[in-house]
């Protein structure tokens, strides 16, 4: 095998997260919590933002984009449907942006897979390809956070 080509692989490896949580719920309601705008207005964000659903249009194709208020002020945050697949995997890109619509950093691509485990749901979380590996590591910190978050709502919400 090329060394280059095995270094990039393995920078690029880097560049990615995955985790996996399970969820005291059901993998329909754990799919509702990230498509319907009323479930992901309680949840989505890190500990201490309230977040606010601006557009999810939910079709492959179809576009979001949320605004978060947090400690430090705004952000926002869109991206594109590739993907859905009721109640078992939702793809789409993710990109942050400003007040206007226009992207801050580079496009990645989210990919969350829910596993039935009988009335319980296993999340996979998979996001790709980061600038770089502290890209990577400020959301893994957002999306754990998120996540606790996500799973207090359901533990609300059954």
């Amino acid at each position: 095998m090329d060394a280059r080509n095995e270094a990039a692989r393995a920078a690029a490896s880097d560049r990615q997260l995955v985790m996996t949580r399970v969820f005291d719920a059901p993998r329909s309601l754990v799919f509702k919590a990230w498509t319907e705008p009323e479930h992901m207005s309680k949840w989505f964000g890190p500990k201490g933002f309230i977040s606010t659903v601006l557009r999810c249009d939910l079709r492959p194709g179809g576009s979001y984009r949320l605004h978060m208020l947090g400690p430090d002020g705004d952000h926002w945050l869109q991206g594109v449907y590739r993907e859905i697949v009721a109640p078992e995997r939702l793809v789409s890109t993710f990109t942050w942006a400003d007040a206007d619509g226009r992207a801050t950093r580079p496009e990645t691509v989210l990919t969350i897979t829910l596993e039935d485990l009988g009335g319980k749901t296993k999340l996979t979380l998979h996001q790709t390809l980061f600038e770089s590996v502290t890209a990577r590591d400020e959301h893994n910190y957002g999306w754990n956070s998120s996540l606790d978050k996500l799973a207090e709502y359901l533990a609300t919400n059954r």
